[in-house]
C-alpha cells in the first residue's frame, strides 16, 4: 500500500510539473552605446519544463525546477547555444530571495563571477592567473541588471519538449554566429518555429532581411491572434534598480536608423529622398506601433506574475514617500537618497552572509559594518538602522521615479514600503549615537581616509 501511495504521489508531481509547460520568447532591451544594428536588443527563449545537466546538455525538468533560458551567443567557448536556469539568467543568484534590492557595477560583477566559478567553469574557465576571464560570458547571467525584458509566453506539450531536447542534444553545438543571418533572434525564431512551424519570420523591408527580436515578438502576437490555442500571455521583467545604466526601448533596423539622430540627420542632409524612403518604410510597416509591454503582467521571481502598478498608484506612492521623508528629521525633503546611496555603495564590498544572500561590507567612521542587500536580509545586518532605512528609501525612489512604471507591481512596492516602515520603527527604537544622522553625513563618513 505504501509503495502504491508513493507511486501515485510521484505521478501527481510529474503531471503538475508538465501541466504548465510553456515557451516564452524574451525580447530584451538594448543597453550601452551601440549602433543601429545592435540597438535592436537581444532575444532568448525560456522553457519552463526543460532543464539542463550542464549548459550544453538538456533534460526534462524534475518537480520543483523552473526551467532554463536558451540563447545563441557569439564567442563563448565556441558553442552555438547555451542553457542557463531562469533565476541565475536573470539575476546571477540561485534563489529568488537573494535578488538584491539595489545593484551597482561592482555588485553585479561579483555576483556573476561567483556564479561562474560555481557553475560555469566548463564554458568560462578562470584566466591563467586564476582571475576572472575576459570575454562576453557575463551575458549568460544577470541579464536583468543590464536591461528590462519582455516575455511572450505560449503553451507547449511534453511531447514537443522531449522532441526539442533530443534535437538539440544530438545536433552539433558549434558556433556559426553571424549578425545578419544567424544571430540571437534567428535562434529564438528557430526554437519557436520548432513548436509552431512557420509562426515567425524576418521582415525583408522593416529590418532589411535581418531577424530582430522586436520583429519576431510582433510576429508571435500576430500568430496568436489567428491561433488562440497558443494561449499567449505577456509579462515584463524589470531592470533591477541601481546605478547600472538604464536600458532603452527595442527597435527594428529601419526604426533604429530613423530614431538615431547621428545617422538620420546627416542622411537627410545628403539625400532627402533616401531619408524620406526610410520614413515611408517606418510608417508603412507600422514598426513604431508595436508596444511590447501592452497588457503585460509583471514578473515576480518568487511568485505568480502580477498586474502592473498604474500611473495613478505610482503617483500616490511617490507622494506618500515624499511626505515620509519630509516629516522625518533625519533626511531633507529634497534629498535624492538613491543618488547618495549609489555613492555609499561604491565604497562597499559585496559578499555573502551565512545563508548565501548578498551583503555589503563597508567601513563607516572606523567601524566595519554589514548591510543586507536583499529583501530577506536587509533588516538583519550589523548596520545602523539609519543606513538600512536609506537603502530602502533609495530602492523606492528609484522604482517610483519614472512616469511609466514598466515592470513595477503593487506587491513589490508594498513589500518595499513595509520593509521601510520596519526599518523606521527600528530606528525610532534605537538609542545610540548613530541615530539622527542623515545620508549625506553617512556618505562623508564612509569616505573618511579614503585616498
Amino acid at each position: 500500500m505504501a509503495r502504491r501511495f508513493y507511486l501515485a504521489c510521484m505521478m501527481i508531481l510529474a503531471c503538475v510539473s508538465l501541466a504548465g509547460a510553456s515557451a516564452t520568447l524574451f525580447l530584451e532591451e538594448p543597453y550601452g552605446k551601440m549602433g543601429y544594428f545592435t540597438a535592436t536588443g537581444h532575444a532568448a527563449v525560456y522553457l519552463s519544463a526543460v532543464c539542463a545537466d550542464s549548459p550544453v546538455v538538456l533534460r526534462r525538468c524534475a518537480p520543483g525546477e523552473t526551467g532554463i533560458v536558451l540563447s545563441r551567443y557569439d564567442g563563448i567557448d565556441g558553442y552555438d547555444w547555451l542553457a542557463i536556469p531562469l533565476i541565475p539568467y536573470l539575476y546571477a543568484v540561485e534563489r529568488p530571495e537573494d535578488v538584491p534590492l539595489f545593484a551597482d557595477a561592482k555588485m553585479v560583477a561579483f555576483l556573476r563571477d561567483q556564479y561562474r566559478r560555481k557553475h560555469l567553469e566548463e564554458v568560462a574557465p578562470d584566466a591563467a592567473n586564476g582571475e576572472t576571464p575576459g570575454g562576453i560570458w557575463y551575458q549568460l547571467i544577470g541579464s536583468s541588471y543590464d536591461r528590462t525584458i519582455y516575455g511572450f509566453e505560449i503553451k507547449t506539450t511534453p511531447e514537443q519538449d522531449d522532441a526539442l531536447i533530443r534535437k538539440l542534444n544530438s545536433s552539433p553545438n558549434r558556433s556559426h554566429f553571424h549578425l545578419a543571418s544567424n544571430n540571437c533572434a534567428d535562434f529564438a525564431k528557430q526554437i519557436i518555429n520548432f513548436y509552431y512551424p512557420k509562426s515567425l519570420h524576418r521582415s525583408l523591408i522593416a529590418d532589411l532581411g535581418i531577424t530582430t527580436p522586436k520583429q519576431i515578438a510582433k510576429m508571435l502576437t500576430k500568430f496568436n491572434a489567428h491561433h488562440p490555442d497558443t494561449q499567449l500571455s505577456r509579462m515584463v521583467i524589470a531592470q533591477v534598480p541601481g546605478s547600472m545604466p538604464r536600458s532603452s526601448a527595442p527597435h527594428g533596423v529601419v526604426e533604429s536608423f530613423l530614431k538615431s539622430t547621428k545617422y538620420i540627420v546627416p542622411t537627410a542632409l545628403l539625400s532627402p529622398m533616401f531619408a524620406g524612403s526610410v520614413v515611408a518604410v517606418y510608417v508603412g510597416t507600422g514598426a513604431g506601433r508595436f508596444q511590447p509591454d501592452h497588457d503585460a503582467k509583471v514578473f515576480d521571481p518568487d511568485g505568480d506574475p502580477e498586474a502592473p502598478l498604474s500611473r495613478a498608484d505610482r503617483k500616490a506612492y511617490l507622494r506618500q514617500l515624499k511626505s515620509f521623508l519630509a516629516e522625518s528629521d533625519l533626511a531633507r525633503p529634497d534629498q535624492n537618497v538613491d543618488r547618495e546611496w549609489e555613492k555609499l555603495q561604491s565604497r562597499a564590498r559585496t559578499n555573502f552572509d551565512d545563508q548565501g544572500a548578498p551583503i555589503l561590507e563597508m567601513q563607516l567612521a572606523g567601524r566595519s559594518i554589514r548591510v543586507g542587500a536583499a529583501a530577506e536580509n536587509v533588516l538583519n545586518g550589523s548596520a545602523p538602522p539609519q543606513l538600512v532605512r536609506e537603502i530602502l528609501e533609495a530602492r523606492l525612489q528609484s522604482e517610483l521615479r519614472h512616469s511609466t512604471p514598466r515592470g513595477l507591481s503593487r506587491g513589490e512596492v508594498t513589500r518595499d514600503w513595509n520593509l521601510l516602515q520596519q526599518a523606521q520603527q527600528e530606528l525610532a527604537e534605537e538609542d545610540s549615537p548613530g541615530s539622527g544622522v542623515n545620508m549625506s553625513t553617512l556618505v562623508r563618513a564612509a569616505f573618511v581616509n579614503v585616498p
